[in-house]
C-alpha cells in the first residue's frame, strides 16, 4: 500500500513522525513527506496512527 501526504492542508505540526518516524519526514519547507514508496505491513498500524493523530486530516491511503 501506499500513503500520501495533502501539502494543501499539512501545516507541519508533526504528528505523523511522531507516530512513524520510518515514513514520514520532514523537509525545509516545514511540510510533511512519505519516506517509502511502499508501506509495508509491520508499519501500516503506525501509518493508521499517524493518520488518526493529523490535526488536518492531510495523510490518507492511496488507493
Amino acid at each position: 500500500m501506499k500513503v500520501q501526504v495533502d501539502h494543501d492542508r499539512c501545516e507541519g505540526h508533526g504528528k505523523c513522525q511522531m507516530a512513524a518516524p520510518e515514513v514520514f519526514e520532514f523537509r525545509d519547507d516545514d511540510l510533511s513527506y512519505v519516506r517509502l514508496d511502499e508501506i509495508p505491513e509491520e508499519l501500516k498500524a503506525k501509518v493508521e496512527k499517524a493518520i488518526r493523530l493529523c490535526p488536518r486530516q492531510a495523510i490518507d491511503w492511496v488507493k
